[in-house]
C-alpha cells in the first residue's frame, strides 16, 4: 500500500485546512487509518484514527472538538478536517494504514506510512 498526504500549508491561528489521503497498490476498505504528527525535535505523535467501517473514531485529547477523521472506501481516501487551528499544531502531518485493527493510537501498529505534509499555523 503507497499512501499520499496533500493539503498541508501555512495558515493563520483560527484558521482551518482538510488533509487527504489517498491510497493505491491496494485497498485500504477494511484498514484501520491513522493521522499522526511530529513537530521538530519531538516524538511522533497520535493525532485520529477511523476503522475500516468509519463507524468509530478516536482523537487525541488536544483536537477533539477541532478535527474530524473521515473515509471514502470508493476513493480509497482518508481526510482530516482540522478547524480552529493552533500554532501547537504546526508539524509534519502523516497518513497511516493498519491492516489489522490492532489499536489506533500506537505508531509501532501501522504497517504502512506517507511520507507526510507540512502544517504551519502562525500566531
Amino acid at each position: 500500500v503507497q499512501l499520499e498526504e496533500s493539503g498541508g500549508g501555512l495558515v493563520q491561528a483560527g484558521g482551518s485546512l482538510r488533509l487527504s489521503c489517498a491510497a493505491s497498490g491496494r485497498s485500504i476498505g477494511t484498514y484501520t487509518m491513522g493521522w499522526f504528527r511530529q513537530a521538530p525535535g519531538k516524538e511522533r505523535e497520535f493525532v485520529a484514527a477511523i476503522v475500516w467501517s468509519g463507524r468509530n473514531t478516536h482523537y487525541t485529547d488536544s483536537v477533539k472538538g477541532r478535527f474530524t477523521i473521515s473515509r471514502d472506501n470508493a476513493k480509497n481516501t482518508v481526510y482530516l478536517q482540522m478547524t480552529s487551528l493552533k500554532p501547537e499544531d504546526t508539524a509534519v502531518y502523516y497518513c497511516a494504514a493498519d491492516p489489522w485493527g490492532r489499536g489506533p493510537e500506537r505508531v509501532t501498529l501501522y504497517d504502512y506510512w506517507g511520507q507526510g505534509t507540512q502544517v504551519t499555523v502562525s500566531s
